[in-house]
This record gives structure tokens, C-alpha cells and sequence, in this order.
């Protein structure tokens, strides 16, 4: 997943502070993350590990399609992700927090669209620097829903990026007793990660290097 953005210098201290109301009320804490063990293999696909785009276009004529979907109950949780994802591209922290706050009360993680909100807004939350809080989003996913495919990989960036690297490549195994074939060339990266920015390839290039270097046991 590319998304493209990020929060400014003054910008940065009232996301964090939007971020902290807003996850305090769904339990969850900027801390060190409780990662489940990883299963032997993953291979269930996840129809809700992707992008939320419900309208296309861009600047203000995309916010008032989306607002309007919203208005007339068309994919009214969709329509506000979106909106959401538009509002952190436009460094709007606060209105970002709300919306996904909004996103999530109106679907429950235990149904695929409330599981995709929570997916994609732990993508944002990476991608503006706040990994330890997409890490603690994506664990709650990963520990209760069955065995996707996304997850090795995913939760190997995050805590390489958290330079928690031992739990990474611990994590990239999974992948790699999954689909050593496609898992143990970087060069398949682009087309098993299409959405991922180049830079977030190449740091899982960096993990791969690293289980080759020194690949753990299982179990």
C-alpha cells in the first residue's frame, strides 16, 4: 500500500495529540506492542487488506463526492475512510482522527469493512511516522483473524522500522515457510506488494538479507 503524504513540523504535536484521545477510547496505547507469536504459515487471502477508494479525482472535487456519498448513505463508512486518507494528504490531522474515529464506531473490527478501516488506518499511521501505534492496530488484526497472508511481511516492516529487528525476521520466516519461492527473491517485491512505496520494499529487503544471513528455527 503507497500512500504518499506526511504531517509538518507544528502539525506533528496535534496529530499525536488527536491520535492519543482517539485510541485511548479503543484501548489501544503508544507502547511497546504484545505481538502474537507467529503461526507456521499464512496463507488466507484478506479482501479487506487494501486501499479504501470508493470515489476517484482529487482536491476539493473529490471532497465533495465524498461528502455527498456520505450525505445520501452511499458506503457512508467507505466515503468517511476515504475522507480520512484525504485529510491527512492535506495535513488536517485533527478532522483525519475524527473521521477514522467515526469510521471505526460505525463498523466493528469483527466485520471485513470495520477490519479494512482498521488496515488502512494503520497504513496512514505508518506512513506519517507513527509506527508504534499502526503496529498495535495491525496486532489486534493479526491476532484475531485467521492466518493472512499480509501479515508476515507487514508486521516484519513495522518492527524493523522500530528497529525491534530480531521480531522482524521472526516474522519474515513466516513468509518465508509460507512462499520460500516468492518470498526469498526482493526482486518479486514490486509485484507481491504493488502498493508499497519503494522505500518500505527496500526495508524489507533489509529483513530478507537478515534471514538469510542467520534464518531461525521453527518452532
Amino acid at each position: 500500500m503507497g500512500r504518499l503524504f506526511h504531517v509538518g513540523g507544528e502539525r506533528v504535536t496535534v496529530f499525536r495529540i488527536a491520535l492519543a484521545v482517539l485510541l485511548a477510547a479503543y484501548g489501544l496505547a503508544a507502547q511497546a506492542q504484545t505481538l502474537p507469536k507467529p503461526k507456521e504459515f499464512y496463507f488466507d487471502k484478506d479482501d479487506s487488506a487494501r486501499p479504501i477508494v470508493v470515489a476517484q479525482g482529487e482536491g476539493e472535487a473529490l471532497n465533495q463526492n465524498l461528502l455527498k456519498m456520505r450525505e445520501r448513505g452511499r458506503k457512508p463508512v467507505e466515503a468517511t475512510a476515504q475522507l480520512a486518507h484525504v485529510a491527512i494528504q492535506q495535513n488536517r490531522a485533527e478532522l483525519a482522527n475524527q473521521l477514522y474515529g467515526e469510521a471505526m464506531q460505525s463498523s466493528p473490527a469483527s466485520s471485513s469493512l470495520g477490519r479494512s478501516v482498521r488496515w488502512n488506518y494503520a497504513w496512514d499511521l505508518y506512513q506519517v511516522g507513527e509506527t508504534k501505534l499502526a503496529l498495535e492496530l495491525w496486532a489486534e488484526l493479526a491476532s484475531a483473524f485467521g492466518s493472512h497472508s499480509w501479515v508476515p511481511p507487514t508486521l516484519a516492516l513495522g518492527l524493523w522500522s522500530e528497529d525491534r529487528k530480531a521480531e522482524a525476521v521472526q516474522w519474515y520466516a513466516a513468509a518465508m515457510r509460507t512462499e520460500p519461492d516468492l518470498w526469498g527473491n526482493p526482486a518479486n517485491f514490486p509485484a507481491l506488494l504493488p502498493d508499497w512505496r519503494e522505500q518500505d520494499r527496500a526495508r524489507l529487503a533489509e529483513v530478507l538479507a537478515a534471514w538469510q544471513t542467520n534464518p531461525p528455527a521453527w518452532p
